[in-house]
C-alpha cells in the first residue's frame, strides 16, 4: 500500500500541512514547522509553498 500525503487533523496549528508532512516523512512535525518558518523568513517562497499545499493537499480522512 502506497503512502499518501494528507493534511493532518490531529497535529495541526494552521492548516495541518506541517503535521501531514511530518507524518508522511516520519519526522517530528516541530522540525517541519521550523524548516517552514526558516524558508518563509529567508526566502519568502515558503509562504507561497504553504498556501499552494493548503489548496492542493487533501484533508486526512476521518475514521468513524
Amino acid at each position: 500500500m502506497a503512502k499518501k500525503l494528507y493534511r493532518s487533523q490531529k497535529d495541526r496549528m494552521l492548516a495541518g500541512i506541517c503535521g501531514g508532512l511530518g507524518e508522511y516523512f516520519g519526522v517530528d512535525s516541530t522540525i517541519v514547522r521550523l524548516i517552514t518558518v526558516a524558508a518563509i523568513l529567508s526566502l519568502g517562497a515558503g509562504i507561497l509553498f504553504y498556501i499552494i499545499a493548503w489548496v492542493i493537499v487533501p484533508l486526512e480522512p476521518t475514521l468513524q
